[in-house]
């Protein structure tokens, strides 16, 4: 089972990469949180894994800390969230606002998370309200991911970034334009955490 796998970074988006290691590239999803943290295309990364196994498949998730990790490995446990709703929840909010939630038992918060349904939402709440004390306090050491320097990019790009992070297209599309005032210079990443942020403010306020 791997653990952790450190290489080339191949390519990258916002909710998956390519890392080759000794010849083989992985193919890894990961958070929209991770992918902030990634460096540039052609440089070494390393990522804390998950493995998840099927009879049919085996598919490979990637987090910038071991924290991140094990908080979806707690999510995972609850019943109907698989790996890749998972990846969507630790992508919808950012971490501590996301603990801070399933502890307070805020269902209206979660549920304004694509994929999250008022029922999903509860379970969570009651699945993971007491296992997430550890977590809530200050994030333990991990290796550091050297941040990524700005890359260009345009607004369909980050449409299609929403829309692939379970965005509805009209939301997605809206958000993105009242976010490009932010980012000038067509930063991708820049516009799309902005994007983000303005989504986040329409549902949760």
């Amino acid at each position: 089972m791997i653990a952790h796998l450190r290489g080339k970074l191949i390519s990258k988006n916002p909710n998956k990469v390519i890392i080759e290691a000794a010849g083989v590239g992985y193919e890894v999803t990961i958070p929209v949180s991770t992918f902030y943290e990634l460096t540039a295309q052609g440089t070494e990364v390393g990522l804390h894994i998950y493995t998840h196994v099927r009879e049919d498949s085996l598919a490979l998730f990637g987090f910038r800390t071991e924290r991140e990790k094990i908080l979806f490995e707690r999510l995972i446990s609850v019943s109907g969230i698989g790996p890749k709703l998972a990846i969507t929840i630790l992508s919808g909010l950012e971490m501590e606002e996301l603990i801070a939630a399933i502890r307070k038992g805020d269902v209206t918060k979660l549920t304004h998370i694509p994929g999250v349904g008022r029922k999903t939402a509860e379970r969570l709440i009651v699945e993971l309200k007491e296992k997430l004390s550890r977590l809530a306090m200050a994030e333990a050491d991990a290796e550091p991911i050297a941040v990524m320097p700005a890359a260009s990019g345009i607004e369909g790009d980050v449409i299609s970034a929403l829309v692939n992070l379970g965005y509805a297209e009209p939301a997605a599309s809206r958000a993105v334009r009242e976010a490009r005032p932010e980012s000038p210079n067509g930063d991708f990443e820049q516009l799309l955490k902005s994007s983000l942020r303005l989504l986040a403010r329409k549902f949760f306020n």
